[in-house]
């Protein structure tokens, strides 16, 4: 079994690029995902995990998450190797989202918890759990 589950903040906003032979849309960012552990005395270390989304789940990222944004997102981890120009071997590890979630709610000016309105999440219509993740209640409202 190859399953992924990570929570982590967006080092930078995501970027969508399309496939030049059918035009299918790719999305790639990078989660920073605080680790577990914390040594006595040192900061806080994050691994740097690379993510890539694709078809309508590509869309939906490039549309709704931001730099910073605390997300949720369950995949399978792909290794890939290619030669470069110059002969050399490059190793790429990356995460295969299936699906991508808000971690956390968004705060208006005034500092009361805002509830997505429906489409700003990939399965939306619930209320956040304790967890911080949205249910997925309604395909009606799917954005894609």
């Amino acid at each position: 079994m190859n399953k992924v589950i990570l929570m982590g903040r967006l080092t930078k906003d995501p970027e969508i690029r399309y496939t030049a032979s059918n035009n299918i849309p790719k999305c790639n960012f990078t989660l920073a995902v605080d680790r577990r552990f914390v040594k006595q005395g040192e900061e806080r270390q994050a691994d740097f995990i690379n993510i890539v989304a694709w078809r309508q789940l590509a869309e939906f990222c490039s549309k709704y998450f931001t730099k910073g944004l605390k997300v949720a997102v369950v995949g399978s981890l792909q290794n890939r190797t290619w030669d470069d120009t110059e002969g050399k071997k490059h190793y790429a590890t990356e995460v295969i989202a299936d699906e991508a979630y808000f971690a956390e709610s968004r705060k208006n000016e005034g500092g009361a918890s805002f509830r997505p309105s429906p489409g700003s999440t990939p399965a939306s219509g619930g209320s956040q759990s304790d967890e911080g993740f949205f249910p997925a209640d309604d395909d009606d409202e799917l954005p894609f």
